[in-house]
């Protein structure tokens, strides 16, 4: 049986929830915020030790202004929680993205890192203003720089791994995505090498502890081989 490490999730469906409910988008991104809360209990009970949500990507600026300014007010306010439930909720939270590009909302992260650090529970890792397009360019802009001050001598895929947003972070076991579309929009591209993917019909907000238990039962089903055939081929 394989061994469920690292679970990362597209959470994808918030506003189409809505819709089919006739409800603003904006209802759809409170439920799903509240269901990312429901899923990390869920995931630490499985004993999976690792958890990253794709919340907001660079990508997602372009959307209406009206819906951005809710996400991040809505952001902002899992953040207060967050900090204030902190030891209680014994988790160690991270955020991965461009950071310059939250603004005010940088204060509360980095209070909110430095509080969780040295929890004992799930590691829970949100990508906010994440493009991994943009990250993989930001990790090469430094290795350059570091390759001409004589910092470093030698460059390969473990190196590289190591001038992420993931550095402290093992790759994804399982890549999972709601709603039934199937790509990974610019999420976890190198981090994603070797990892399982599964694609749900049910929106985020529907995403329940029976649909995780179904996911987690897939990729035990999963053959693993890291390129390598099976022994008995």
């Amino acid at each position: 049986m394989n061994t469920l490490n690292h679970l990362a999730i597209i959470l994808d469906g918030n506003g189409r929830w809505a819709k089919s409910k006739g409800l603003p988008r904006k209802a759809g991104h409170v439920a799903g915020a509240k269901n990312v809360e429901t899923i990390c209990r869920a995931v630490h009970k499985r004993g999976i030790k690792y958890l990253t949500v794709y919340a907001f990507s660079t990508e997602n600026w372009n959307r209406p202004e009206d819906e951005v300014s809710a996400i991040m007010k809505l952001f902002d306010s899992y953040l207060d929680t967050c900090i204030k439930d902190c030891e209680k909720n014994n988790m160690v939270i991270r955020l991965i993205g461009d950071r310059s590009g939250i603004g005010k909302l940088l204060p509360k992260v980095e209070l909110l890192e430095e509080k969780s650090k040295n929890n004992t529970g799930l590691n829970l890792t949100i990508a906010i203003n994440y493009g991994s397009r943009n990250e993989i360019c930001h990790a090469a802009e430094k290795i350059a720089e570091d390759y001409k001050a004589g910092k470093i001598s030698e460059i390969n895929d473990e190196l590289f791994s190591d001038y992420l947003y993931t550095k402290d972070i093992p790759d994804p076991d399982l890549i999972l995505r709601t709603s039934g579309e199937q790509r990974l929009s610019n999420f976890l591209l190198w981090q994603a090498a070797y990892s399982e993917f599964l694609f749900v019909e049910k929106p985020w907000p529907d995403f329940d502890e029976k649909e995780l238990d179904k996911a987690i039962e897939a990729y035990n089903n999963r053959d693993r081989r890291y390129g390598k055939i099976k022994e008995d081929n």
